[in-house]
């Protein structure tokens, strides 16, 4: 059977109004609510299910961050991951972290944890990058399936559903692999309270960038974060040679 290895992100929670430092050097974070990222959440539901079908052997739970991302790693335990690998990152190098970064870990974590899959979120909404499960394959020289809505696994194979522009593209790919979850690859479930405090007893194994022989150099500097502009109050125009002179009048036209 197959042992997978999740990545999971802590990051804002959704449902927060996201506030610009008043330097414009980032967000504020402090006294935020967080929690784990959704498309996370759906990477983990997928590998619960391969254990739950005697597809998987394991579930192995990773995350690389400053100390609080435990509390993902105990949420992710909590749906059902067996145990968590935590890579810690000092609060100062995590504001420059990069999904290198983070695939440089996670690659190095899979190969000393003798992964077969990796699952990870297509994408963390707080930055939204999209990098992380394509530049991870491409360290491991693994095939990847991305943006996978459906995701079955046989005879060392994984057959994947993925969503593109035009409908459904399936793919096929050979063990070891690393796949990206998708939005409606399945729904994920609550952590019920026993799985919660059964989680606190399940273990959480925590490293350095150092230990997996990662350089956490920064590679960009962050020169400015903006709120987005306000958008100005919409009119109604009378007639359509109204709406023409008003567009050229703002320069539109």
């Amino acid at each position: 059977m197959a042992r997978v290895l999740v990545g999971v992100k802590r990051v804002i929670d959704y449902a927060v109004k996201i506030r610009v430092k008043p330097d414009k050097s980032g967000v504020v974070t402090d006294g935020v609510k967080h929690g784990l990222n959704p498309f996370d959440e759906i990477a983990i539901e997928e590998a619960v299910r391969l254990k739950e079908k005697k597809i998987a052997s394991e579930v192995i739970a990773v995350s690389c961050g400053i100390s609080q991302a435990q509390e993902s790693l105990r949420t992710a335990l909590a749906m059902g991951a067996d145990r968590a690998v935590h890579v810690e990152v000092p609060q100062a190098q995590y504001d420059t972290l990069l999904p290198l970064h983070v695939s440089k870990m996670l690659a190095r974590v899979a190969v000393d944890e003798k992964a077969d899959i990796i699952i990870v979120g297509k994408q963390a909404i707080d930055d939204d990058s999209n990098q992380t499960a394509q530049m991870t394959a491409a360290l491991l020289g693994w095939p990847q399936a991305t943006f996978a809505s459906e995701v079955t696994v046989a005879d060392g194979n994984v057959l994947v559903k993925r969503e593109v522009d035009g409908g459904l593209e399936t793919v096929k790919v050979k063990l070891p692999a690393v796949i990206s979850a998708d939005l409606r690859l399945n729904e994920p479930r609550y952590a019920t309270l026993p799985n919660i405090m059964k989680a606190k007893k399940k273990p959480i194994k925590k490293l350095t960038a150092a230990d997996v022989d990662v350089d956490l150099a920064p590679r960009q500097q962050v020169l400015s974060v903006e709120d987005p502009p306000i958008r100005q109050a919409g009119s109604v125009v009378p007639d359509v040679d109204t709406l023409i002179t008003k567009l050229k009048e703002k320069g539109h036209l």
